[in-house]
């Protein structure tokens, strides 16, 4: 199957409508299950459903022009990333209904496995993951497709054209700045 994708990606690259219609069921059960995976940590009232997740992914994805994908781990980047904003985005607008509520520190472990997570904490998380990604474009690209997409080590190795030893090597050292940096910990933090 991985080299089936990998093809229709292609095809569908090069502007082939028909490979698209045969991607879709392909890949619509894999990104189902990240996305129930990833709101299953979300707060008991989380109103997204991984359906509306996909659906919202997919059109942000197809919208402006034919993506270029470098096969299966790209896409699976590519939609980790779009995942992660989506679910963002849904926090922030969420928030916005309660003005006031302040952003508040939290750890990272809080924010990383959010049984009861709040929308600042993916916020706060989301604000980190951006000072992290200019710093170091990498290590924030792993914690977004291992926490946002549900990918492997090996997927995410893969994307990246990175051995899974530093994959895993990475992504500790990028938890333990994002901890630091979700605690006001860094230096200019406050």
């Amino acid at each position: 199957m991985p080299l089936d994708v990998t093809k229709l990606l292609t095809d569908w690259s090069r502007g082939d409508q028909r490979a698209l219609d045969e991607l879709i069921p392909l890949v619509y059960q894999d990104l189902h299950q990240r996305a129930r995976n990833y709101l299953r940590r979300e707060r008991p009232d989380h109103t997204l459903q991984p359906t509306a997740v996909i659906h919202e992914a997919y059109l942000r994805m197809v919208k402006d022009s034919l993506p270029e994908w470098n096969g299966r781990a790209h896409f699976y980047a590519v939609a980790s990333k779009v995942m992660r904003q989506i679910l963002v985005d849904h926090a922030r607008r969420h928030q916005a209904g309660k003005r006031g509520s302040g952003v508040a520190n939290v750890s990272l472990e809080e924010a990383l496995v959010p049984a009861q997570a709040e929308n600042t904490e993916l916020v706060a998380l989301d604000e980190a993951l951006r000072k992290l990604a200019a710093l170091d474009e990498r290590k924030a690209r792993i914690v977004e497709m291992r926490y946002f997409g549900g990918c492997t080590v090996e997927e995410t190795a893969s994307a990246l054209g990175v051995a899974g030893i530093t994959v895993m090597r990475e992504m500790r050292l990028a938890e333990a700045w994002l901890r630091r940096a979700m605690q006001g910990e860094l230096p200019g933090e406050g």
